[in-house]
């Protein structure tokens, strides 16, 4: 009886152990949800029949938002964009003869639906621009649209999440901007078939 009254601790104690040694698990795997939670989520699509060799030059337009942002915020996308543009060799430009019209859309205070935009052109499959082809775009998204002007197209669309926060300091707007927008060109152009 002695010797099971031993054992007994002994027991006990290496079940101690046993939780303990999972705590450090629990913790590394707590701390990758937990990163992967604030993580910028980017995604594209595209028009597969585009041949996007051809595009050199692009034009800033102005797509409808239900929730326009502040002149310095719109500033700093445009700025962010002509910059990671400028990398995939791409030129801006002021005149309509262009090879892409370019407009984003975010929100950055509510979340919203997007559909419209300010000219009558037909888009790609799968969005059309009506009500009925209108798509989340979340708190904190970018979505930057690519139109081809010489076949009136919707070509391309990339949004990136969690790249604005009215919230964070200025230095940490611009860093998550920049890093949205760096996510965002990675694969522009799309690959061609």
């Amino acid at each position: 009886m002695s010797f099971e009254t031993q054992r007994a601790p002994n027991v006990r104690c290496a079940q101690v152990e046993v939780e303990v040694n999972k705590l450090p698990l629990f913790s590394i795997i707590l701390a990758l949800l937990a990163i992967n939670a604030n993580s910028q989520d980017v995604r594209y699509n595209f028009d597969s029949t585009a041949d996007f060799s051809k595009f050199k030059t692009y034009k800033w337009i102005t797509l409808n938002s239900e929730a326009p942002i502040d002149k310095l915020t719109d500033e700093q996308i445009n700025a962010a964009l002509d910059a990671g543009l400028a990398r995939k060799g791409l030129t801006k430009v002021d005149t309509d003869r262009t090879d892409l019209f370019i407009g984003y859309q975010t929100t950055e205070h509510i979340n919203q639906q997007f559909g419209g935009r300010d000219f009558p052109w037909s888009v790609g499959s799968g969005w059309n621009g009506r009500s009925d082809s209108i798509r989340p775009v979340y708190k904190g998204e970018l979505a930057v649209d690519m139109y081809d002007p010489a076949i009136q197209h919707l070509i391309w669309r990339g949004v990136a999440s969690k790249s604005l926060d009215p919230k964070a300091p200025a230095e940490k707007r611009q860093k998550n901007l920049e890093k949205a927008v760096s996510k965002l060109m990675k694969d522009y152009p799309p690959p061609a078939n």
